[in-house]
């Protein structure tokens, strides 16, 4: 069953997650949610900090209206998020400040504000050749890992007896 919450959008962590403080029970449950459907750059990332400025233009210390989905692997609530009427996912791609999260989406429309805003190169479609956030995290998280950090050199200098 699918239920809308009312909540209070506290802060926006980047282009696709904001912290909001919800009712229940009787008190408020803050929790972080990732809008649905769409993945925005990271914050190190080329146009990370205007994802995240329009994100909080839209949806910052405003009421929201929350449709939860699913949870990610993270434990992250998965949502469709409304603020001022207007659907923050939505917003975010026909900006050009997200992508469709097409591993996690087949919603035809979002589809085709992505083409639109590719189309007219608006916001990251302006580069020649952006790298969507999960190349990103990706290559971040290679690269991180090719380099021992200092307890596991420390391991490899004892010698054994």
């Amino acid at each position: 069953m699918v239920s809308l919450l009312l909540c209070w959008v506290l802060s926006v962590s980047d282009g696709d997650t904001l912290r909001v403080s919800c009712p229940a029970e009787g008190h408020r449950v803050v929790q972080v949610l990732r809008l649905s459907g769409i993945d925005a750059p990271e914050r190190g990332q080329p146009w990370g900090a205007h994802s995240r400025r329009q994100l909080q233009q839209l949806c910052h210390r405003r009421e929201a209206e929350i449709v939860v989905e699913t949870q990610d692997r993270w434990g992250r609530q998965v949502a469709r998020v409304r603020c001022a009427g207007v659907d923050a996912g939505q917003a975010q791609v026909r900006a050009g400040l997200a992508w469709v999260y097409e591993r996690y989406s087949d919603d035809a429309q979002l589809l085709a504000w992505q083409v639109a805003a590719k189309d007219q190169r608006r916001g990251l479609w302006a580069d020649p050749a952006p790298v969507p956030p999960w190349e990103w995290r990706a290559r971040h998280r290679a690269a991180s890992s090719a380099q021992p950090d200092a307890a596991y050199r420390r391991q490899q200098d004892v010698t054994p007896r």
